[in-house]
């Protein structure tokens, strides 16, 4: 490495937050810029140690070592051809991905971590400023159609991969945009959708077709696309909600998180002037603790909600990582997002019993305090007598996870067969029981990461391209039964 005793000179360090009455006034990113001279120390903290656990941390397989050289060295073009060379979109990931890299790195053991995804989104945001990202066609055409269902990070790696391979690929998108959930889910603080737009504008430019509003099974039978394409891919996620069918569930004000937060995208994008799930002046619960439940948070703090309280039926976690989850796992810590510094209380080990209202309308929820128990291994949550309480509420989001894919029209007239936890079953080459019809993303390994999505999308892409031509030149990250670290 550049310098050997980086890490025993330098702290970890990251940006700043932009001050949290500056940033709820607007929805841009919430990050003030890196220095390139304080990247380069955060770079020079890689220990060159002996065996580089993150590069096996993160499931792209990304070249961490080698662009935190780079870096140091200030060859940040070739940092961002090493960065690209096993990542579709790193703008992508070193905004959203909880960074497992950095739970795997040794440094990590005694000290805090590499500053990896802060190089990473460092390196690329220099790599379009500077121009060095271009359109990469295909040098031939194979004259193979593949037809790519739905335009989350799974299906655009897929798509992306298969066109640079010489294939025609259309993506097919049911919203009026294309991104999925990058682009209806993720809030605008979190990542600007300007990266997203950039990036297709790259894919488009390299033959890829965009397709939106069309739900692949009612309005293109499922007929004509067996007919008019070699090969499907099915990367439309999982997104079907998990909800909590408890008394008052029907009331006026109780919303799953999913159909609150596109509202907020939509509103960026100058659809409507306000969202019609508006949190201005009103007590808001979030039941959930993850990073959706964070994202309902920072939305709702700056419609100006009144108070916001965020659930967890799990206890808190500790500050440090506990014996029982040793490293390279993911540590299960008590973290504070952007959103959770905002403001807003977080209550712990507590669950919902009762939405409670007037008038069809919610007015507040009737909750216990819980305590986790293990009978024979077996987690279960049970009530602490006395702790009954109510919460006044005018809104409630439900962010608690999705539970699989969709069930309908597409899979139906396709015929896949689903695994035991309703997923799109596929063996080892990511082909379901269909003969030519693949898989990938979340709706076959069920909820995940965006950096699981983008590599799952990269090796199907290889396995279609084998599936197609008879072999492949393109890498595979992974197989469908790798398993995370976290």
């Amino acid at each position: 490495m550049g310098d050997p005793r980086g890490f025993l000179k330098y702290d970890r360090l990251l940006p700043e937050r932009r001050p949290v009455p500056v940033r709820l006034r607007d929805w841009k990113e919430v990050y003030e810029p890196f220095p390139a001279e304080e990247l380069r120390k955060q770079a020079s903290r890689c220990m060159d140690c002996g065996i580089p656990f993150c590069n096996d941390g993160c499931p792209l397989g990304n070249l961490i070592p080698d662009w935190n050289d780079l870096v140091y060295r200030e060859h940040w073009r070739q940092g961002s051809e090493r960065l690209h060379a096993t990542n579709n979109f790193p703008e992508f990931t070193g905004r959203l991905c909880p960074a497992p890299c950095e739970a795997a790195c040794v440094l990590g053991i005694d000290e805090p971590p590499v500053a990896i995804k802060q190089v990473e989104v460092n390196i690329v945001d220099r790599a379009w400023e500077e121009g060095w990202i271009s359109p990469q066609p295909p040098q031939e055409r194979t004259g193979r159609r593949v037809s790519v269902i739905g335009s989350g990070p799974a299906g655009l790696a897929a798509a992306q991969q298969l066109t640079r391979a010489g294939h025609e690929v259309v993506v097919f998108e049911r919203a009026d945009r294309i991104g999925g959930l990058l682009r209806y889910g993720i809030p605008e603080f979190k990542m600007e959708k300007r990266h997203l737009d950039r990036r297709l504008a790259q894919m488009e430019a390299e033959g890829t077709e965009f397709r939106t509003n069309v739900q692949v099974g009612t309005d293109l039978p499922v007929e004509d696309l067996r007919t008019d394409y070699d090969a499907v891919v099915l990367a439309c996620g999982s997104t079907q909600w998990r909800d909590l069918p408890i008394p008052g569930r029907d009331l006026q004000g109780v919303h799953q998180a999913m159909e609150y937060l596109p509202w907020g995208n939509r509103l960026q994008e100058g659809d409507i002037d306000r969202s019609p799930i508006d949190a201005n002046g009103r007590n808001v619960v979030i039941i959930g603790g993850g990073d959706t439940g964070a994202d309902c948070l920072g939305t709702a703090h700056r419609q100006g909600a009144a108070s916001v309280h965020q659930f967890e039926i799990m206890p808190r976690p500790s500050a440090d990582r506990p014996a029982s989850n040793p490293w390279p796992t993911w540590p299960m810590l008590y973290r504070v997002s952007s959103a959770h510094e905002e403001g807003g209380e977080r209550v712990f080990a507590i669950n919902t019993a009762e939405f409670l209202g007037e008038d069809g309308h919610l007015t507040g929820l009737l909750t216990h305090r819980v305590e986790q128990v293990f009978t024979d291994g077996r987690m279960s949550f049970e009530p602490v007598e006395g702790s009954d309480e109510v919460f006044p509420a005018d809104l409630v989001f439900l962010a608690m996870g999705f539970t699989g894919p969709e069930q309908g029209p597409l899979t139906e007239s396709l015929g896949v067969d689903l695994d035991a936890r309703g997923n799109v079953a596929r063996d080892a080459a990511f082909a379901t029981n269909v003969d030519g019809v693949f898989v990938c993303g979340d709706m076959g390994r069920g909820q995940s990461l965006i950096v699981w999505a983008i590599a799952e999308g990269r090796s199907c892409a290889a396995a279609v391209d084998e599936f197609l031509v008879g072999s492949t030149s393109l890498p595979t990250p992974i197989s469908p039964g790798a398993t995370p670290l976290r």
